[in-house]
C-alpha cells in the first residue's frame, strides 16, 4: 500500500466543500415547488462578480483606473470601473428570464427586462461598485444587491412599483467584497452566509456559515471629518464610546467603502454610522441600493439598522434614488444609541 492510499479520505480535506450554487439549491428545498429560478438568478450575480473582481485585481495594469469623464444620475463623477461593473451586471442578469426589472445606482431609470413574461418574478437592484473612488489607492470596494418579488395586481406594469418596496419585502440581499480575497455574503431570510472565491476552482466556497454579529464590538466607524455637521446626539454618542461608557473605550476604524466598513462590523461587531449633515440633511447613502441590503443582512445576523429614527426596513420608498442616513451595528451599541435618541442622556451597558 502506498502512502497516498493509506490516508483516509476524511483527512485529505478539512471540511466538506459547499459552493454557493449548492447552498442556494439547498435553500430552495425549504420551499415546496421551488422552480430553480432563484439559483439561476444568483448564478448571474456570481458570474458578474467573478468578472468584476478579475478587473479590480488588474486595474493598475489596464486602462480601468481613474475617472470615466461623465457624471451619473447622482451627480457623481463616474469611475471607469463603475461603468465596467454596471455593464457587466446588466449583461449577466439581462438573460435571466426570471428578472423583470433591473435598477442600478448608476442609471436614472429602471431597465425593463422580461417584466411582461409570466416567468419574471423578480426585480434586482444593485450598486455595481461601492467605494469605487478607492480603486486608485488599492482599497477594498464592493458590489451590493437586493432582490424583490414582482408586485401584485396592476402594479406589475409599473417599473417603479417593482423597485419602490420597503426593505422588509426583500427576498434576498447581499454584497461582494473585493479585498485581500473576494467574498460574497448573502441572506435569503435564513441567516447570513459568506462565500470566498477560490481562484483554483473558480467557485465561491462556503467559508463563513451562519454569521452572527457579536453582541458588542470594539470599534466605531464613521467619517469624523464631518463631525461638526453632525446632529448633536451623534457627537455625544461618539464621545461616550471614546470615554468607555459602554464597558470599554472604543477605537475608530473607517475605510470609506461602505461594504468594507459594514463587513468588519458584521464580523467583529461595533457600529457603523453615516449620519445626516448640514450639507446632506437626508444622508448620502441610497436607501434601495445600499441601506436596505445592509439592514437586511444586519437583522438576519442579530444586529439592528435604523435611519436615526426608525427601522430602515420599514421605510416606504418615495423615489428610486432616495437617500437616507444609516446607523447599523451590534445590539449593545445600537441599544445605547437608540436610548440616547430618546433621552439625550449618557447611557451605559
Amino acid at each position: 500500500m502506498n502512502s497516498e492510499e493509506a490516508i483516509p479520505l476524511t483527512s485529505r480535506t478539512e471540511r466538506r466543500i459547499t459552493t454557493l450554487q449548492q447552498h442556494v439549491l439547498q435553500e430552495q428545498h425549504r420551499f415546496p415547488g421551488a422552480s430553480g429560478q432563484f439559483s439561476w438568478l444568483m448564478s448571474g450575480i456570481t458570474l458578474a462578480a467573478k468578472m468584476i473582481q478579475a478587473q479590480v485585481r488588474r486595474a493598475g495594469l489596464t486602462d480601468l483606473l481613474g475617472e470615466h469623464g461623465e457624471t451619473n444620475v447622482q451627480g457623481e463623477v463616474q469611475q471607469k470601473l463603475d461603468v465596467y461593473a454596471n455593464e457587466v451586471l446588466g449583461e449577466c442578469l439581462s438573460h435571466r428570464e426570471s428578472i423583470g426589472i433591473l435598477a442600478s445606482e448608476e442609471n436614472e431609470k429602471p431597465a425593463l427586462m422580461h417584466h411582461e413574461s409570466p416567468n419574471a418574478n423578480y426585480a434586482v437592484i444593485f450598486d455595481p461598485l461601492d467605494g469605487s473612488s478607492n480603486i486608485d489607492v488599492n482599497v477594498s470596494v464592493g458590489t451590493t444587491f437586493s432582490i424583490l418579488h414582482r408586485p401584485h395586481g396592476e402594479d406589475w406594469n409599473n417599473p417603479e412599483k417593482w423597485i419602490q418596496q420597503p426593505g422588509s419585502r426583500q427576498v434576498a440581499a447581499g454584497y461582494v467584497l473585493y479585498g485581500s480575497s473576494t467574498m460574497l455574503v448573502y441572506s435569503a431570510g435564513n441567516g447570513v452566509h459568506g462565500f470566498t472565491l477560490d481562484p483554483t476552482i473558480g467557485a465561491f466556497v462556503l467559508s463563513h456559515e451562519s454569521i452572527r454579529m457579536p453582541e458588542q464590538g470594539k470599534y466605531y466607524s464613521l467619517n469624523e471629518a464631518n463631525s461638526e455637521q453632525f446632529p448633536e446626539v451623534y457627537r455625544q454618542y461618539i464621545d461616550h464610546l471614546r470615554q468607555g461608557q459602554l464597558n470599554h473605550p472604543y477605537s475608530s476604524r473607517y475605510i470609506g467603502s461602505m461594504v468594507a466598513d459594514f463587513h468588519r462590523t458584521l464580523l467583529k461587531g461595533g457600529i457603523f454610522l453615516y449620519p445626516p449633515t448640514e450639507s446632506h440633511p437626508d444622508g448620502k447613502l441610497r436607501l434601495l441600493y445600499e441601506a436596505n441590503p445592509v439592514a437586511f443582512l444586519a437583522e438576519q445576523a442579530g444586529g439592528t439598522a435604523i435611519d436615526g429614527e426608525r427601522r430602515v426596513l420599514d421605510i416606504e420608498p418615495e423615489g428610486i434614488h432616495q437617500r437616507t442616513p444609516l446607523v447599523v451595528g451590534s445590539r449593545v451599541e445600537m441599544d445605547a444609541f437608540t436610548e440616547m435618541l430618546k433621552t439625550g442622556n449618557s447611557v451605559t451597558a
